[in-house]
């Protein structure tokens, strides 16, 4: 399997566009021959510090967002060359409407499931 993991940051008044978009796109990656999961995560918890981790502390729920919104993308295609051709076709369908709602580009990790 080839994965994506993707951090978008968001302008805070686009939420409702972008959370909307993150659907129309999902729905069309599912189309897509050769891909086996899509998931958008919107960042809504953090944690306090390491210390509540060991601690086994829950998290704490966002109760506002500054200057931006953070989402992730988890993407899951069978192979390197599923994804170039998918994430091809998404740019050309999506580009221009992603653009007008983040504040920055996004972070692109790729790799191969190790387990």
């Amino acid at each position: 399997m080839f994965n994506e993991i993707c951090i978008y940051e968001a302008k805070i008044e686009k939420q409702d566009e972008i959370e909307e978009l993150m659907k129309e796109v999902a729905d069309f990656y599912l189309a897509q021959s050769g891909v086996v999961d899509v998931k958008y995560i919107k960042r809504t918890h953090r944690q306090e510090d390491f210390n509540a981790v060991k601690e086994g502390k829950s998290s704490i729920r966002l109760s506002r967002y500054v200057g931006k919104v953070t989402y992730i993308l988890y993407w899951v295609l069978e192979d390197e060359e599923t994804h170039a051709r998918i994430s091809k076709l998404g740019l050309e369908k999506f580009y221009k409407r992603w653009n007008r709602c983040l504040t920055t580009m996004p972070k692109i990790l790729l790799g191969e499931n190790i387990v």
